[in-house]
């Protein structure tokens, strides 16, 4: 599957997002058209994402200090292993980085389009699950911006552009049982609960891109 995702970065760089319809040809190997809707554009083969309230983007080494902060809080980390050090989270997204580089679906940073502030992530992890080889769609939002749909928003550029621009065949998530909101969210963008494995525990959400395009695409 991996070798069926790998991009071919160039040298190319947008600053602003090109007319609808319009073919980029030198960000990836394979060739994306943009629709009417979507408002992206790419940087070392990986795009911006632009919601209504988010802007999503790469992650940079620059990013590593407010990140530690978040990381560092006990709710952003919430049914996770714990919160993280400063070393921990300069590898996370390190880690994150790397995917990118590789050409690989990696995590975005969220952006706040009112203030510019670094509200937390969302994008694409790389999971074995059962001996198998998934992506997931994973978020995490700073607790002041729990409750007002910004996770959904994010998931929900992310879930698109997973089938319609890197034509994945299926994403999951990986949810704590107890994770009520994290839940929502799955099923919010179109997830059902698949099964429930001994992943942390956790239970699997998942969406294949022919349940996303008979629903959700064009």
């Amino acid at each position: 599957m991996r070798a069926q995702l790998r991009a071919t970065p160039t040298s190319s760089m947008y600053l602003a997002a090109p007319p609808a319809g319009q073919i980029l040809r030198h960000c990836f190997a394979f060739h994306l058209e943009i629709e009417s809707r979507t408002h992206f554009v790419f940087i070392n083969a990986m795009p911006i994402l632009q919601t209504a309230r988010l802007i999503l983007r790469p992650f940079g080494e620059n990013d590593v200090d407010l990140m530690a902060e978040l990381m560092a809080n006990p709710d952003f980390m919430r049914f996770s292993l714990g919160v993280y050090s400063r070393e921990q989270t300069a590898a996370f997204v390190e880690k994150v980085i790397g995917w990118r580089r590789d050409g690989l679906p990696s995590q975005f940073a969220l952006i706040t389009r009112s203030n510019g502030t670094l509200a937390g992530y969302c994008g694409f992890f790389h999971q074995v699950v059962e001996e198998i080889e998934e992506i997931e769609i994973g978020y995490r939002l700073h607790p002041v911006y729990w409750n007002q749909g910004l996770a959904t928003e994010a998931a929900t550029a992310v879930r698109d552009h997973a089938f319609r621009d890197l034509k994945l065949p299926r994403a999951i998530s990986l949810i704590h049982p107890d994770n009520i909101a994290s839940r929502r969210v799955a099923e919010k963008i179109g997830m059902t609960h698949e099964k429930e494995t001994v992943f942390l525990p956790t239970i699997v959400f998942a969406i294949s891109r022919g349940g996303w395009s008979a629903k959700y695409g064009a």
